[in-house]
């Protein structure tokens, strides 16, 4: 039969931190674009910078110092984004009265979808789900809600500039620490045959 696949072809089945790790670039290039999109609907922006001051920090978390612990990490942080993605959907369409259906739309919910699946799978790659920092206090997404609505809808534009910001800077650190934690994986695997 023509086009079955070899039974004495060794199968490369990926393994759940490969998974993890392309999931976290496929996030981060659509982040990326998110905040294009953005920026082109928002054409203001384009020439504003905001400050280096981070929306996502963990000051109690100690150092990561194994790849395990910095997984853990990522993981808090990318549930942090997560937080402030969801109040960023809620604020925009608070604002508009209604969903909107563009491709902005569309790859929000796409990147929302992407983030939460990156959290399971952050999560499960962890045994006993240790590694990480202590859970943060559930944000309130009308937390600063006063500061924004006083300094009027610019504030607001900003805010989300600053999260999207967060979910490029924290999809990127993702990708990197799952790469370093699959290829430890793999030389783990590697020693364990030999």
């Amino acid at each position: 039969m023509e086009g079955a696949a070899d039974p004495d072809t060794p199968v490369l089945e990926r393994t759940a931190t490969d998974r993890a790790a392309a999931l976290a670039r496929l996030l981060h290039r659509e982040c990326t674009r998110l905040l294009e999109l953005y920026k082109e609907r928002e054409n203001f922006l384009s020439h504003h910078v905001p400050g280096d001051e981070r929306l996502v920090t963990f000051a109690l978390c100690p150092e990561a110092l194994t790849t395990a612990e910095q997984v853990g990490h990522v993981r808090s942080a990318l549930r942090r984004c997560m937080e402030l993605l969801e109040c960023l959907i809620t604020r925009e369409v608070e604002e508009m009265g209604e969903e909107l259906e563009g491709e902005y739309e569309s790859l929000r919910k796409t990147v929302k979808d992407r983030l939460s699946d990156l959290v399971h799978s952050t999560a499960a790659l962890l045994e006993n789900g240790e590694g990480g920092c202590p859970p943060s206090p559930p944000l309130q997404c009308t937390e600063g809600q006063d500061e924004v609505e006083g300094s009027g809808s610019f504030a607001a534009k900003l805010w989300n500039y600053r999260v999207l910001l967060e979910l490029i800077h924290w999809s990127d650190s993702a990708s990197q620490t799952l790469h370093l934690f699959h290829s430890e994986k793999q030389g783990q695997q590697q020693q364990q045959l030999l």
